[in-house]
């Protein structure tokens, strides 16, 4: 699979997942635009450029409409086009509803689904009009499939299930322009934004508290940010001309298990 002569927009870059992703579509040819809240996401575009990829970076809030119109428009004005959307940018922290405040509430939408809304819309309109684009959505089993049994996800779940209907529906509606638009789930993917859930207690153990994590998983161990990019690669390439509107599952088969029956071994 090839990206090359595309041109590719990745939110929440910065680190983790969005990083992961923006590296895999570099590397197999992409030009690839990070965008993140924060300035930092320069410093992962350097990375990458220093890779000897095609990467550039743009500070982006998708929570304010008129910047992620300059934004793209501005992306667009240089590259002619942007080809690919892959729509990373969310929030996951937990609190329980009772504690929920609407501030909390809204802010969760505002980044984890409305901001989707503004980045696709934003550039549907040049994807349109030339018969192309691949837009990916990143959701998570968290919500549309499982959650967890110590609470506090009402809120994260309900953008993330939020997240699989706004594809379906978009699918639908860009079928017939050349558009295809597919989301993502992932189970539980290695992070260093993760590693207080996956009980550590600070850097001294972050990793091995989070490779002893992974044993609970059927693969042995959890994925890794590349993982999921290899996932937007195929997305993103022409060889899923034939795929939209689909949810796909990438958790390492952790969801098929009725019964936990590990530690697993790690392969």
């Amino acid at each position: 699979m090839t990206l090359e002569g595309r041109v590719a927009v990745v939110t929440g870059a910065m680190q983790g997942i969005g990083a992961g992703i923006s590296r895999v579509l570099a590397r197999n040819g992409a030009t690839v635009v990070l965008t993140d809240v924060s300035p930092r996401v320069e410093e992962m575009a350097r990375a990458i450029t220093a890779e000897g990829h095609r990467a550039e970076h743009a500070v982006m809030d998708v929570t304010k409409p008129e910047q992620v119109v300059e934004v793209m428009s501005e992306i667009e004005g240089r590259h002619g086009r942007v080809d690919i959307l892959v729509n990373n940018a969310g929030i996951y922290p937990r609190r329980r509803l009772v504690e929920m405040d609407e501030e909390f509430l809204h802010r969760m939408f505002e980044i984890n689904v409305f901001g989707m809304f503004r980045c696709a819309k934003a550039v549907l309109p040049g994807m349109t009009e030339r018969g192309y684009g691949k837009i990916v959505n990143m959701s998570s089993v968290t919500g549309p499939l499982v959650g967890a049994p110590s609470g506090g996800q009402t809120a994260y779940g309900s953008t993330k299930a939020a997240v699989v209907g706004f594809t379906k529906a978009l699918a639908l509606e860009t079928a017939q322009s050349g558009i295809n638009v597919n989301c993502i789930l992932p189970g539980y993917i290695h992070s260093p934004s993760a590693y207080g859930l996956r009980g550590s207690t600070g850097d001294s153990d972050a990793e091995e508290k989070m490779r002893e994590f992974g044993y609970k998983i059927p693969v042995g161990r959890q994925g890794t940010p590349e993982d999921v990019g290899n996932l937007v690669l195929f997305l993103a390439s022409d060889e899923s001309s034939y795929l939209t509107g689909s949810e796909i599952v990438i958790d390492g088969g952790n969801i098929l298990q009725e019964e936990y029956l590990g530690p697993y071994k790690p392969r």
